[in-house]
């Protein structure tokens, strides 16, 4: 694509909140940037946001109220208005990442000034855990919201002219969900920032305990769906093996884990809380190896990270995880939930260590060069579906 385009993101989730969404939305605009292609992020937000996004100008924080349930994240109060703001710049393409409230803006602002939409299915908003987790854990409102996910989610995917997965396998689930034919642009790592010679053994030394020399790390949101419970049950295991776990990052259930944490009694298990994003690669390169037990995952950007970082990574054979990780090669598999047989997975790395060399080689079949050209091939697609129309 030789023309220079003009994109919108819209997203309820943004700076400083951390997660899959926002690395991928940062990871793409880097690079979108760098090519000459002007990017203009519309997300709900609070002083925080506009803190660390003052001094750039294509950016607007939208006025939101604080989500109670993950105080990280913020819902935008009538965020329509923007329309306006996408006419005046003459927008090329509208790329929406959530598909709530600013994604409803985004359709809203692509509808009255023709301007085609793009939306991403980035996150697992239709599983009964997350909706218990995030809207309520009554049984009858629970219910009513399960049943009413994926009517939602087909209302809006089906109403944007081009939708995009991360990976093969939620192409498919969308498909055998109502949801038109989805195109895949993998969700990209910086194989640049996260690489082994970020390996910080001063940084190991402080988080780990005496005596124990093995490091395994998770990074992410601490939520229910991630299920770090066997995560957690597995160190109970791996007690006496001189093996440690450092979870990273923070989230409504974090009290939750270190109740079960504490229950378990587990001395090998130290949770740092939020760690600057500057800072992430000196963790993962620092461990040896990466482990999430999520069955949430619809790409696992963390996973990702850690690969590029040359880790092999244990996870869950589940959704996008099963797909990345390849048993003996970048990692190994364990049935969800099954904290004896993650254990099991996670030392047979540990001592097998050298026999996982294919990481670094995953990673780069999601660069952020390679993820970007899928991109903008699907901008192209949105755009000329516009035209014909």
């Amino acid at each position: 694509m030789s023309e220079k385009l003009k994109i919108a993101f819209y997203s309820d989730s943004f700076l400083p909140a951390q997660d899959g969404v926002v690395s991928s939305m940062l990871n793409f605009r880097s690079e979108l940037h760098r090519r000459g292609h002007e990017v203009y992020v519309f997300a709900s937000g609070n002083k925080s946001t506009r803190q660390i996004m003052r001094e750039d100008d294509r950016v607007f924080v939208v006025r939101s109220i604080k989500f109670k349930k993950y105080p990280q994240y913020n819902f935008a109060v009538f965020p329509y208005f923007n329309s306006r703001k996408v006419n005046e710049i003459s927008m090329d393409v509208i790329h929406a990442h959530t598909p709530f409230f600013m994604g409803l803006s985004a359709l809203v602002a692509g509808k009255l000034n023709m301007i085609p939409t793009v939306g991403t299915f980035h996150t697992m908003f239709t599983e009964k855990t997350v909706i218990n987790e995030y809207i309520s854990s009554n049984r009858f409102v629970g219910g009513i919201a399960h049943k009413a996910a994926w009517p939602y989610a087909r209302f809006f995917y089906n109403r944007c002219n081009v939708v995009t997965a991360p990976t093969a396998t939620i192409k498919n689930m969308l498909a055998d969900n109502g949801i038109g034919e989805a195109v895949v642009v993998p969700n990209s790592v910086d194989t640049n920032r996260f690489n082994p010679k970020m390996a910080d053994p001063e940084l190991k030394g402080r988080l780990l305990r005496r005596g124990n020399k093995h490091m395994v790390l998770y990074v992410g949101r601490l939520s229910r769906e991630k299920q770090l419970t066997t995560l957690l049950k597995a160190m109970k295991r791996l007690r006496g093996k001189c093996v440690e776990c450092v979870i990273v990052g923070t989230g409504p259930a974090e009290r939750y884990y270190r109740s079960v944490a504490k229950r378990l009694h587990l001395d090998n298990v130290r949770f740092t809380g939020f760690v600057p994003r500057d800072e992430l690669p000196k963790y993962y390169a620092s461990s040896d190896v990466f482990c999430i037990p999520s069955i949430f995952e619809t790409q696992g950007i963390v996973s990702l990270e850690a690969m590029a970082s040359g880790k092999p990574v244990v996870g869950a054979d589940y959704l996008a995880l099963g797909e990345l990780i390849k048993d003996g090669e970048n990692g190994e598999k364990f049935a969800p939930g099954d904290s004896i047989a993650c254990a099991r997975k996670i030392e047979k790395v540990l001592y097998n260590i050298g026999s996982y060399n294919t990481m670094r080689e995953t990673a780069a079949e999601f660069s952020i060069r390679r993820a970007t050209d899928k991109l903008l091939n699907t901008y192209k697609k949105a755009i000329d579906a516009m035209t014909l129309s």
